[in-house]
C-alpha cells in the first residue's frame, strides 16, 4: 500500500470532496431549520408566554432584551416583525409544521441507504437535494395559499433531506482511505455546526430587511443556494475515484488500494439477517439514538429552559448564540485529525479509538447537562460556557459511531446509516414530548429531571457502546463473491493447521485471531480482482 505521505490530503479530489458534502449538509440544515427561523416573522398573533415562539422567537436573535436577571422586555424588533406577519396559525399548526419534515425524514432513512449503496451517494444526494431547494422555493407561495401545501411541501423537503447522511456513508466508503476516515467525516459534518452559526448569525436580519415581506427571502435563498450547490456537486463529483474526470492517477490508484475495490463494488445484496444480529452495529445505533437524544432536547428546547428557568435568553446576542455551535465545529475538526492520527501511528487499534472517544464524549455530555441544569439565574453565563463544552463534547461522535460505520461494513456504510439514523430520528419527535410532561409547571426543579434524563441517556450509551461496538471489518459485511475465495483460504489455513497436529479450538486466542485477521485481510486483496 502506498504512503499517505506520497499521496498528500491537502489539494487532493478527496478533499475537495469533503468541503463540498459539507457545504452540503450546511444546505440540508438550513433547509430543514429556514421555517422555525422564519415561522416568527410569518405568524401575527405570538403570545409571549407561547413557548414555541420563545423558541422561534429566539432563533431569529431579536425578540428579548433582558433587563434584569428577573425579567424580561419585548424590544421593538419583535413588534415590527409581527407587523409583517400575515398568517393566523395557532400554536397547534405551527407544531404541526414544524413536525411534518420529521414524519418525511424518517421514512426514507433505510431505501436510501440502499439506493446509494446500489447505484452511488453521489447521484441519489444530488437529485434529493434538487427535489428539496424546489419545494423550499415554492413554500412562500404555497403558505400564501393553503396552509395544507406547506405540509406536503414539508414532507416532501424532509424526504429528500432523509436521503442525505446515509448517501454520505456511501460516498466515504467509496472515497476515505483507512485513516483518513474520521478526518473526512469531521469535515462533511462540521457543515451541520455551520449551519447553526450562519442561520443565527442572518437570520434575523433578512426577517427585518429582506425582500417579499422578510420572510418570504429566507427560503427563496435558500433554496437558490440549494441549486447552486447541486450543480457544483454534479460537476465536480463522482461516486467513485475510477468515474471522477479529474483526479490523478496516482490519487485513484491510492484510494482504491487504501479501501480495496471491494468497498468500491456497488452492492447488489443485502445480508439483513446478519446486519441485525450484529452486536456492534446494535452498538452504533443505540450510540445514535442516545446522542440525538442529547442533541435535539439542546438543539430544541435549552433556549426555552434558559427563558422560563433562568430569565434569560442565550439566543439575544448574535455572537452569544453562535458560541456553542463555533466551539462544536472547531473541536470536531481537531477531534478527527487527533483520531486518525493515533490510529495511524498505530497508539490504539482502530476499536480503541472508536470506544473511548465516544465514551468520553457521552461521559462529558452527561456531566456538563446535569451541571447546566443546576445553573441558577445569577450563573446563566457559566451555563453558556457549559454549552460550549457539552457541544464540544458531543463532537467527539466523530471519532466515535458517526464514522463506525465505515469500519465495520465499507461497502454496506449506506444502508448501516440508514438503520442507524432511523433510530436517530425518533428523539425528535419523543424529546420535546418527554420533556412538555416533566414540566407541566415550568419550574427550575422540573428542568433539573429534563437535564437527568439526557444524562441518563448519555450514559446508558456510553455503557452500550464500549461493551459492544467493534472497528474491524465484520465477516457479514464481505460481499459473497469475495466470500467464496476466502472460504477457499480458510479452509487451506486449517489444512494446514491439521498438518501441523494442532486443532483449533487448541490454538491460543491470540493465533486465533491473527487467523482472522488474516483472512479480513484477504478480503482487500481479493476484492482488487473485481470488477467495480
Amino acid at each position: 500500500m502506498l504512503e499517505l505521505d506520497n499521496v498528500p490530503i491537502f489539494f487532493s479530489h478527496r478533499l475537495l470532496l469533503s468541503c463540498l458534502a459539507c457545504l452540503g449538509t450546511l444546505m440540508v440544515y438550513v433547509t430543514r431549520v429556514n421555517l422555525s427561523v422564519a415561522i416568527i416573522c410569518m405568524v401575527r398573533s405570538a403570545p409571549a408566554n407561547d413557548s414555541l415562539d420563545v423558541l422561534n422567537a429566539s432563533s431569529t436573535g431579536q425578540n428579548n432584551v433582558t433587563s434584569s436577571c428577573g425579567s424580561d422586555v419585548v424590544s421593538a424588533n419583535a413588534g415590527a416583525a409581527r407587523e409583517r406577519a400575515e398568517f393566523d396559525w395557532d400554536k397547534n399548526t405551527r407544531a404541526q409544521l414544524l413536525a411534518m419534515y420529521f414524519y418525511g425524514y424518517i421514512s426514507t432513512q433505510i431505501l436510501s441507504g440502499w439506493l446509494a449503496s446500489r447505484y452511488g451517494g453521489t447521484r441519489v444526494w444530488a437529485v434529493s437535494m434538487f427535489i428539496c431547494a424546489l419545494c423550499t422555493l415554492i413554500t412562500p407561495v404555497c403558505a400564501r395559499t393553503h396552509v395544507y401545501l406547506v405540509y406536503a411541501a414539508r414532507v416532501i423537503i424532509g424526504v429528500s433531506s432523509g436521503v442525505s447522511f446515509p448517501c454520505i456513508q456511501a460516498i466515504l466508503g467509496r472515497w476515505a482511505p483507512v485513516y483518513e476516515k474520521s478526518k473526512l467525516a469531521s469535515i462533511i459534518y462540521a457543515g451541520l455546526s455551520a449551519g447553526n452559526i450562519i442561520t443565527f448569525a442572518i437570520s434575523g436580519l433578512m426577517c427585518e430587511y429582506g425582500f417579499d415581506n422578510g420572510w418570504g427571502s429566507i427560503f427563496y435563498l435558500s433554496g437558490l443556494f440549494t441549486i447552486l450547490w447541486v450543480a457544483s456537486w454534479f460537476v465536480l463529483t463522482s461516486d467513485t475515484p475510477a468515474k471522477h474526470r479529474w483526479v490523478s492517477a496516482k490519487e485513484r490508484t491510492y484510494i482504491e488500494t487504501a479501501i480495496g475495490k471491494g468497498g468500491l463494488t456497488k452492492v447488489r445484496s443485502v445480508p439483513w439477517l446478519k446486519m441485525f444480529k450484529s452486536g456492534p452495529l446494535w452498538a452504533v445505533t443505540t450510540a445514535h439514538f442516545c446522542n440525538n437524544y442529547v442533541n435535539y432536547t439542546l438543539l430544541t428546547l435549552l433556549p426555552t429552559f434558559l427563558k422560563e428557568s433562568l430569565n434569560f435568553d442565550i439566543k439575544q446576542n448574535g455572537l452569544l448564540s453562535s458560541l456553542p455551535y463555533i466551539s462544536e465545529f472547531l473541536a470536531s475538526l481537531c477531534v478527527g485529525y487527533v483520531a486518525d492520527t493515533i490510529r495511524q501511528k498505530k497508539i490504539m487499534s482502530t476499536k480503541t479509538v472508536r470506544k473511548s472517544f465516544q465514551f468520553f464524549g457521552f461521559i462529558g455530555t452527561a456531566i456538563c447537562t446535569v451541571s447546566v441544569g443546576q445553573m441558577t439565574c445569577e450563573q446563566r453565563h457559566y451555563a453558556v460556557l457549559l454549552l460550549c463544552i457539552t457541544t464540544a463534547c458531543m463532537s467527539f461522535n466523530r471519532a466515535g459511531y458517526v464514522v463506525n460505520h465505515q469500519d465495520l461494513a465499507p461497502s454496506y456504510a449506506g444502508v448501516l446509516y440508514g438503520i442507524t439514523n432511523t433510530a436517530g430520528t425518533l428523539p425528535g419527535m419523543i424529546a420535546p414530548i418527554i420533556a412538555g410532561a416533566l414540566t407541566p409547571n415550568k419550574t427550575t426543579e422540573e428542568w433539573k429531571n429534563v437535564f437527568y434524563v439526557c444524562a441518563a441517556n448519555a450514559v446508558f450509551g456510553a455503557i452500550v457502546y464500549v461493551v459492544l461496538a467493534d472497528g474491524e471489518l465484520q465477516e457479514w459485511a464481505v460481499p459473497p463473491e469475495i466470500q467464496i475465495k476466502m472460504d477457499i483460504v480458510a479452509q487451506y489455513t486449517n489444512e494446514n493447521i491439521s498438518t501441523s497436529g494442532e486443532k483449533s479450538s487448541e490454538l491460543p486466542s491470540e493465533n486465533k485471531q491473527n487467523i482472522y485477521t488474516n483472512k479480513m485481510k484477504c478480503y482487500e486483496n481479493l476484492a482488487m480482482d473485481q470488477k467495480v
